[in-house]
């Protein structure tokens, strides 16, 4: 089961631009000198980024009407939302941890895609937000809209927070910028690990050989600078439980990265887990591994924390959420084999799987 196609989208749903001005330019508001340089925006977005501390001059923070002068270096966060359709409320159930005037944390299920795209122009999360909001009256008298900060991929579950206005956005938007989000996430991945804990470090971008999917490029010379840590939460022999824990928030980060050190998640059809990688020749354990993918038919991925800063308060918030029944029941098979599988070990060791192997038991996956 493959994710929806992302295309060209960007990783992050905010932009960063910097600017010299000119020599020669006439003194000017930053909001109206912004205004003619920035595509697709308003002044009252402009503003809200002034107001938020996110438009530096010279390094320092400045307010909207601070006068621009030849040789000033404008550095400038803006959120933007995906390019959207007209978004549609839809009546979706959603599991809401949290809720004030200014955010929503949400526990995302597995299967529901984030935002309207090519291929999902309805059925999203924020159309579900669309309809919880509809009653509500924001900050400006007007119901809310979902103002998307960061992303999970359809197939991953878990925790998730939308900004209900454009100064709450902008916020959390530069946090995510400046890596002060504390994201945690689980993941079964395949084999086990040497050491307890562990960084990978590389570049993200498209494959260029199949775009729906990411790679890791470790010259740097291409894609996305990408810092992932992890360390060891239970090991099961040939699968383990890691906490992953994000420095950078790319394209399907923690699942190319992973890959790329020869440990793909558990069932990830996208990077090659859907197939038994580790394990022994047995039928019973070929069955066993079966049983699994068929009791969660993703991969095994959970967003399961998130700490922010909250733009309005500034109050240090922590959210955090149970694996869904899917993925704890699968860690639950694997809890009660680990317990058994030495009689087998005994018998016959443990040992990779050959391309042809691997082969046959996908076609009978499938």
């Amino acid at each position: 089961m493959k994710d929806e196609p992302v295309l060209e989208e960007k990783d992050e749903l905010y932009e960063h631009f910097n600017f010299t001005v000119d020599k020669g330019t006439d003194l000017l508001r930053m909001d109206k000198y912004l205004l003619n340089l920035i595509a697709n925006t308003s002044r009252n977005k402009i503003q809200q980024a002034a107001k938020a501390g996110c438009i530096l001059v010279n390094g320092k923070p400045e307010k909207q009407n601070y006068k621009v002068k030849p040789f000033d270096i404008i550095s400038v966060l803006m959120a933007h939302p995906p390019r959207e359709i007209e978004l549609i409320p839809e009546d979706i159930p959603l599991n809401i941890c949290y809720e004030d005037d200014d955010i929503v944390i949400v526990n995302k299920h597995a299967g529901l895609v984030v935002h309207p795209a090519f291929g999902n122009y309805t059925g999203t999360l924020v159309n579900a937000l669309m309809f919880h909001f509809q009653n509500q009256r924001g900050r400006d008298e007007e119901p809310p809209r979902p103002m998307l900060v960061h992303r999970i991929d359809k197939n991953t579950s878990g925790i998730m927070i939308v900004a209900k206005n454009e100064y709450a956005q902008i916020k959390l938007a530069n946090d995510f910028f400046h890596h002060t989000i504390d994201r945690k996430y689980l993941a079964l991945v395949w084999g086990d690990f040497k050491e307890e804990e562990g960084t990978i470090t590389g570049n993200i971008g498209r494959n260029p050989k199949d775009r729906l999917v990411m790679t890791v490029f470790p010259d740097g010379e291409e894609g996305k600078h990408a810092v992932t840590h992890y360390k060891v939460v239970e090991r099961f022999g040939y699968v383990t439980l890691i906490e992953c824990t994000l420095e950078t928030g790319r394209t399907h980060q923690i699942r190319v990265h992973l890959k790329s050190i020869g440990h793909p998640l558990f069932n990830d059809a996208s990077y090659g887990g859907d197939q038994i990688i580790k394990g022994t020749t047995f039928t019973k354990y070929k069955q066993f591994i079966a049983n699994c993918f068929k009791l969660l038919p993703r991969q095994a991925l959970h967003a399961k924390s998130l700490g922010i800063t909250h733009p309005l308060t500034g109050e240090q918030l922590l959210f955090d959420s149970e694996l869904p029944d899917d993925f704890q029941s699968v860690i639950d098979k694997w809890r009660h084999y680990a317990k058994h599988k030495e009689f087998e070990e005994d018998i016959m060791p443990e040992f990779d799987l050959t391309h042809r192997e691997k082969d046959s038991i996908h076609g009978q996956k499938e």
